[in-house]
Protein backbone atom coordinates (compact mmCIF):
# COMPACT_ATOMS: atom_id res chain seq x y z
CA UNK A 1 0.00 0.00 0.00
CA UNK A 2 1.16 3.54 -0.72
CA UNK A 3 1.15 6.53 1.62
CA UNK A 4 -2.17 7.90 0.28
CA UNK A 5 -3.89 4.62 1.13
CA UNK A 6 -2.57 4.77 4.67
CA UNK A 7 -3.66 8.41 5.01
CA UNK A 8 -7.11 7.45 3.77
CA UNK A 9 -7.31 4.62 6.29
CA UNK A 10 -6.13 6.98 9.05
CA UNK A 11 -8.73 9.64 8.21
CA UNK A 12 -11.52 7.10 7.75
CA UNK A 13 -10.88 5.52 11.17
CA UNK A 14 -10.87 8.93 12.83
CA UNK A 15 -14.14 9.96 11.18
CA UNK A 16 -15.78 6.61 11.96
CA UNK A 17 -14.85 6.94 15.64
CA UNK A 18 -16.25 10.49 15.82
CA UNK A 19 -19.42 9.65 13.88
CA UNK A 20 -20.10 6.53 15.94
CA UNK A 21 -19.39 7.91 19.42
CA UNK A 22 -20.27 11.60 19.40
CA UNK A 23 -24.05 11.14 18.85
CA UNK A 24 -24.18 8.53 21.63
CA UNK A 25 -22.12 10.51 24.14
CA UNK A 26 -24.02 13.68 23.10
CA UNK A 27 -22.11 16.14 25.34
CA UNK A 28 -24.56 19.07 24.91
CA UNK A 29 -27.36 16.99 26.43
CA UNK A 30 -25.27 15.75 29.36
CA UNK A 31 -23.84 19.19 30.20
CA UNK A 32 -26.98 20.16 32.22
CA UNK A 33 -26.69 16.87 34.12
CA UNK A 34 -23.08 17.80 34.90
CA UNK A 35 -24.27 21.14 36.29
CA UNK A 36 -26.96 19.47 38.38
CA UNK A 37 -24.58 16.92 39.91
CA UNK A 38 -22.04 19.64 40.74
CA UNK A 39 -24.61 21.97 42.30
CA UNK A 40 -22.91 24.45 44.63
CA UNK A 41 -19.40 23.87 43.28
CA UNK A 42 -17.36 26.93 42.31
CA UNK A 43 -16.61 27.84 38.71
CA UNK A 44 -12.97 26.88 39.18
CA UNK A 45 -13.99 23.49 40.59
CA UNK A 46 -16.29 22.81 37.65
CA UNK A 47 -13.54 23.70 35.20
CA UNK A 48 -11.21 21.24 36.93
CA UNK A 49 -13.92 18.58 36.90
CA UNK A 50 -14.52 19.18 33.18
CA UNK A 51 -10.81 18.62 32.49
CA UNK A 52 -10.69 15.45 34.59
CA UNK A 53 -13.90 14.08 33.05
CA UNK A 54 -12.62 14.64 29.50
CA UNK A 55 -9.37 12.86 30.40
CA UNK A 56 -11.18 9.97 32.10
CA UNK A 57 -13.59 9.52 29.19
CA UNK A 58 -10.72 9.48 26.70
CA UNK A 59 -8.91 6.80 28.71
CA UNK A 60 -12.12 4.78 29.10
CA UNK A 61 -12.83 4.86 25.38
CA UNK A 62 -9.21 4.10 24.54
CA UNK A 63 -9.21 1.08 26.85
CA UNK A 64 -12.54 -0.12 25.46
CA UNK A 65 -11.33 0.23 21.87
CA UNK A 66 -8.04 -1.57 22.42
CA UNK A 67 -8.90 -4.13 25.11
CA UNK A 68 -12.71 -4.22 25.37
CA UNK A 69 -13.36 -7.29 23.25
CA UNK A 70 -10.51 -9.20 24.90
CA UNK A 71 -11.65 -8.38 28.45
CA UNK A 72 -15.25 -9.37 27.75
CA UNK A 73 -14.12 -12.65 26.21
CA UNK A 74 -11.89 -13.42 29.22
CA UNK A 75 -14.73 -12.98 31.70
CA UNK A 76 -17.39 -14.42 29.42
CA UNK A 77 -19.42 -11.19 29.48
CA UNK A 78 -21.54 -10.20 26.51
CA UNK A 79 -22.28 -6.66 25.34
CA UNK A 80 -25.92 -7.25 26.23
CA UNK A 81 -24.95 -7.84 29.86
CA UNK A 82 -22.95 -4.60 29.83
CA UNK A 83 -25.95 -2.74 28.42
CA UNK A 84 -28.38 -4.22 30.97
CA UNK A 85 -26.16 -3.52 33.99
CA UNK A 86 -25.15 -0.05 32.84
CA UNK A 87 -28.74 0.80 32.00
CA UNK A 88 -29.78 0.08 35.60
CA UNK A 89 -27.10 2.49 36.87
CA UNK A 90 -28.26 5.24 34.49
CA UNK A 91 -31.90 4.66 35.49
CA UNK A 92 -30.98 5.10 39.16
CA UNK A 93 -29.08 8.34 38.55
CA UNK A 94 -31.78 9.76 36.27
CA UNK A 95 -34.50 9.00 38.81
CA UNK A 96 -32.57 10.68 41.63
CA UNK A 97 -31.96 13.78 39.51
CA UNK A 98 -35.62 13.89 38.49
CA UNK A 99 -36.89 13.69 42.08
CA UNK A 100 -34.29 15.94 43.73
CA UNK A 101 -35.52 19.21 45.19
CA UNK A 102 -33.56 21.89 43.34
CA UNK A 103 -34.45 24.50 45.94
CA UNK A 104 -32.06 23.11 48.55
CA UNK A 105 -29.94 26.29 48.73
CA UNK A 106 -28.44 25.56 52.19
CA UNK A 107 -27.27 22.20 50.89
CA UNK A 108 -25.75 23.88 47.83
CA UNK A 109 -23.94 26.38 50.02
CA UNK A 110 -22.59 23.57 52.18
CA UNK A 111 -21.33 21.73 49.11
CA UNK A 112 -19.64 24.90 47.88
CA UNK A 113 -17.81 25.26 51.19
CA UNK A 114 -16.70 21.64 51.38
CA UNK A 115 -15.98 20.73 47.76
CA UNK A 116 -12.46 19.57 48.53
CA UNK A 117 -9.84 18.22 46.11
CA UNK A 118 -10.66 14.74 47.45
CA UNK A 119 -14.31 15.22 46.43
CA UNK A 120 -13.20 16.32 42.98
CA UNK A 121 -11.11 13.18 42.58
CA UNK A 122 -13.84 10.90 43.90
CA UNK A 123 -16.71 12.29 41.81
CA UNK A 124 -14.78 12.97 38.60
CA UNK A 125 -14.85 9.31 37.65
CA UNK A 126 -18.11 8.04 39.19
CA UNK A 127 -20.71 9.09 38.35
CA UNK A 128 -19.58 12.07 36.23
CA UNK A 129 -17.26 10.23 33.83
CA UNK A 130 -19.00 6.85 34.07
CA UNK A 131 -21.85 6.33 33.46
CA UNK A 132 -23.15 9.91 32.92
CA UNK A 133 -20.71 11.01 30.21
CA UNK A 134 -19.39 7.68 28.98
CA UNK A 135 -22.11 5.13 29.57
CA UNK A 136 -22.56 1.52 28.52
CA UNK A 137 -23.89 2.56 25.11
CA UNK A 138 -20.75 4.59 24.43
CA UNK A 139 -18.49 1.78 25.67
CA UNK A 140 -20.32 -0.82 23.59
CA UNK A 141 -19.98 1.38 20.49
CA UNK A 142 -16.29 1.97 21.28
CA UNK A 143 -15.67 -1.78 21.55
CA UNK A 144 -17.35 -2.21 18.17
CA UNK A 145 -15.15 0.51 16.66
CA UNK A 146 -12.08 -1.18 18.14
CA UNK A 147 -13.06 -4.52 16.63
CA UNK A 148 -13.25 -2.91 13.18
CA UNK A 149 -9.61 -1.79 13.35
CA UNK A 150 -8.20 -5.29 12.88
CA UNK A 151 -6.48 -6.07 9.59
CA UNK A 152 -4.19 -8.83 8.26
CA UNK A 153 -1.59 -6.09 7.74
CA UNK A 154 0.05 -5.00 11.02
CA UNK A 155 0.95 -1.62 9.52
CA UNK A 156 -2.61 -0.98 8.36
CA UNK A 157 -3.97 -1.99 11.79
CA UNK A 158 -1.55 0.43 13.45
CA UNK A 159 -2.57 3.26 11.10
CA UNK A 160 -6.27 2.59 11.70
CA UNK A 161 -5.68 2.50 15.46
CA UNK A 162 -3.88 5.85 15.40
CA UNK A 163 -6.75 7.35 13.42
CA UNK A 164 -9.29 5.99 15.92
CA UNK A 165 -7.23 7.44 18.80
CA UNK A 166 -7.38 10.84 17.11
CA UNK A 167 -11.16 10.47 16.80
CA UNK A 168 -11.45 9.60 20.50
CA UNK A 169 -9.36 12.67 21.36
CA UNK A 170 -11.71 14.86 19.33
CA UNK A 171 -14.75 13.44 21.14
CA UNK A 172 -13.09 14.01 24.54
CA UNK A 173 -12.20 17.59 23.54
CA UNK A 174 -15.81 18.33 22.60
CA UNK A 175 -16.93 16.93 25.96
CA UNK A 176 -14.48 19.26 27.72
CA UNK A 177 -15.71 22.30 25.79
CA UNK A 178 -19.38 21.52 26.48
CA UNK A 179 -18.78 21.01 30.22
CA UNK A 180 -16.31 23.89 30.49
CA UNK A 181 -18.85 26.38 29.14
CA UNK A 182 -22.03 24.72 30.44
CA UNK A 183 -22.83 27.64 32.73
CA UNK A 184 -23.07 30.04 29.80
CA UNK A 185 -25.99 27.98 28.53
CA UNK A 186 -27.78 28.29 31.86
CA UNK A 187 -27.26 32.05 31.87
CA UNK A 188 -28.98 32.28 28.52
CA UNK A 189 -31.88 30.16 29.78
CA UNK A 190 -32.38 32.02 33.06
CA UNK A 191 -33.28 30.50 36.43
CA UNK A 192 -36.68 29.14 35.44
CA UNK A 193 -35.49 27.94 32.07
CA UNK A 194 -32.51 26.22 33.69
CA UNK A 195 -34.74 24.34 36.15
CA UNK A 196 -37.03 23.23 33.33
CA UNK A 197 -34.07 22.23 31.17
CA UNK A 198 -32.47 20.25 34.01
CA UNK A 199 -35.72 18.38 34.69
CA UNK A 200 -36.16 17.58 31.03
CA UNK A 201 -32.53 16.43 30.80
CA UNK A 202 -33.01 14.21 33.87
CA UNK A 203 -36.15 12.71 32.32
CA UNK A 204 -34.32 12.08 29.06
CA UNK A 205 -31.49 10.47 31.01
CA UNK A 206 -34.01 8.23 32.79
CA UNK A 207 -35.58 7.22 29.46
CA UNK A 208 -32.11 6.65 27.98
CA UNK A 209 -31.25 4.34 30.87
CA UNK A 210 -34.46 2.37 30.31
CA UNK A 211 -33.67 2.14 26.59
CA UNK A 212 -30.11 0.93 27.26
CA UNK A 213 -31.37 -1.61 29.79
CA UNK A 214 -34.06 -2.87 27.42
CA UNK A 215 -31.60 -3.15 24.51
CA UNK A 216 -29.52 -5.52 26.61
CA UNK A 217 -32.23 -7.31 28.60
CA UNK A 218 -34.52 -7.65 25.58
CA UNK A 219 -31.76 -9.23 23.53
CA UNK A 220 -30.89 -11.61 26.38
CA UNK A 221 -34.56 -12.53 26.76
CA UNK A 222 -34.91 -13.17 23.02
CA UNK A 223 -31.84 -15.40 23.06
CA UNK A 224 -33.23 -17.34 26.03
CA UNK A 225 -36.58 -17.83 24.28
CA UNK A 226 -34.92 -18.98 21.06
CA UNK A 227 -32.71 -21.37 23.02
CA UNK A 228 -35.78 -22.81 24.75
CA UNK A 229 -37.67 -23.25 21.48
CA UNK A 230 -34.79 -24.98 19.73
CA UNK A 231 -33.80 -27.11 22.73
CA UNK A 232 -34.13 -30.83 21.96
CA UNK A 233 -37.11 -32.42 23.59
CA UNK A 234 -36.44 -35.11 26.17
CA UNK A 235 -38.00 -38.44 25.26
CA UNK A 236 -39.18 -40.47 28.25
CA UNK A 237 -39.93 -44.14 28.10
CA UNK A 238 -42.34 -45.87 30.46
CA UNK A 239 -40.84 -48.23 32.95
CA UNK A 240 -41.47 -51.87 32.11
Amino acid sequence: MNISSYLLAFGTSALVAIAALLPIANPPSTAPIFLSLTEGASLKTRHELARRIARNVFLLMLGAALLGSFVLDVFGISLDIVRAGGGLIVINIGWRLLTTNSAESPRAAKIAENYTPEMIRSTAFFPLSFPITCGPGTLAATITVGASLASPSITLSAVRTLGAVLGLAVVASIIYICYRYAEYLTRLLGETGTIVFLRLSAFILLCLGIQIFWDGAGSLLSDAIRAGVHAPATVTTPNS
